[in-house]
């Protein structure tokens, strides 16, 4: 019996990992193409959530400003949320001078990043609202290249394509790239089966009459998009529209994050879990549950996996053989996370101290998640 359990956990854990993407590969050459249009230049409010941000503030908004993109076709709204820094002096100073209107809305109180989102919403005009971060920065044409996509009628919301800057090459960012890499390409077969179920935030654009009010405790990275197919429409990735971000150039700030977002994203799912209901689209159900659910819970055949293969290794040798791998995969991964900061690692090291960090970061969420707890404020990301 225990052998039986062991190869499921390890077929589980090949197909979270390499399973679904294959499978998506796959359903994915069946495609539905997105009906681009670069001629097409709607109205768009661009909306910031920020708190304390007057480090990187001032060049947000001016790599804003600097989009190749119709000025009487913008506009820029940046919510406060209980700034303390000198965030919203900065904001005005920049908007003073400039040919594309920023307002800024101060928010009293802690009340985070979703609760801020909709009160932007409730004072934008455009017919397109795209959404940054206050510490990315975006690509010239990366405006451009999102607003294309609702060409398409049937498009309701678009992710652009985050790129992890890290001028020292630390471990934590390079890992962190592999990552993106990885989710990026899976968000291309995901676009050409219908939707993708994953969005970064930081560079994502959707129609205005599908905006949904969320709770200030919802993730709007994760719900957001749900709610756009949960109302017919395509949620689609648009790998040409580029923004820059620093990676986390710690171990620790890496691990929070995660923790952080994959908390909210749970509860994200429990809101949401009748799009995990086959009978209502299987197609999306099925990636979903994939992409996500099982993605969250991979610690879990992890640790059993590790566990039952102890007590086989007198059953044969082939035990012995995966007890060795399993050991020198977690021996790399902590060689990864005792490698100086700032210094190069090589990829063999890399990517099993991420690949541990995620999962370790997903337990610790799961944990939370079983306890009751939320997130609603945020603090800013240190790169």
């Amino acid at each position: 019996m225990l052998e039986f359990f062991f190869w499921l956990l390890l077929f589980v854990l090949i197909y979270v990992c390499f399973g679904y993407p294959l499978v998506a590969a796959v359903l994915s050459r069946r495609k539905r193409p997105v009906l681009r249009d670069d001629a097409h230049l709607p109205t768009v409010s661009l909306l910031i959530p920020a708190y304390n941000e007057a480090a990187v503030i001032e060049e947000t908004l001016r790599d804003k400003l600097a989009l190749d993109y119709p000025a009487d076709r913008l506009e820029i709204l940046v919510v406060s949320d209980a700034s303390d820094d000198g965030t919203d002096e900065i904001v005005t100073r920049v908007g003073a001078d400039s040919n594309i209107p920023i307002q800024l809305v101060r928010q009293l109180g802690r009340q985070g990043k979703t609760a801020g989102i909709n009160r932007l919403v409730e004072q934008a005009s455009g017919e397109i609202l795209a959404f940054a971060d206050a510490n990315s920065v975006w690509a010239r044409d990366a405006l451009a290249r999102l607003v294309r996509n609702f060409a398409d009628p049937e498009v309701g919301y678009v992710t652009g394509k985050m790129v992890y800057t890290n001028p020292d090459g630390s471990l934590v960012g390079d890992g962190c790239s592999s990552y993106m890499r990885y989710e990026n390409w899976l968000r291309e077969r995901e676009t050409d089966m219908g939707s993708v179920v994953g969005v970064d935030g930081g560079i994502d654009a959707m129609r205005r009459p599908l905006y949904s009010p969320l709770r200030a405790d919802q993730l709007p990275d994760f719900v957001q998009p749900l709610k756009v197919v949960e109302q017919g429409s395509r949620v689609v990735y648009e790998p040409e529209a580029q923004l820059r971000e620093a990676a986390l150039q710690d171990g620790g700030s890496e691990f929070s994050m995660r923790v952080r977002v994959t908390l909210r994203a749970l509860w994200a799912l429990k809101d949401m879990a009748h799009l995990m209901n086959p009978l209502r689209d299987p197609l999306f159900a099925f990636q979903l549950v994939s992409h996500k659910l099982l993605r969250y819970l991979g610690f879990v055949p992890l640790v059993l996996l590790a566990l039952i293969n102890l007590a086989l290794l007198n059953v044969g040798t082939i035990y012995v053989l995966t007890a060795a791998g399993q050991a020198a995969f977690y021996i790399l991964a902590y060689q990864g996370y005792r490698t100086p900061e700032g210094q190069p690692a090589p990829v063999w090291r890399m990517v099993p101290y991420y690949f541990s960090l995620l999962n370790i970061a997903c337990a610790r969420a799961v944990l939370s998640f079983c306890r009751g707890e939320r997130k609603v404020t945020w603090t800013p990301r240190q790169g």
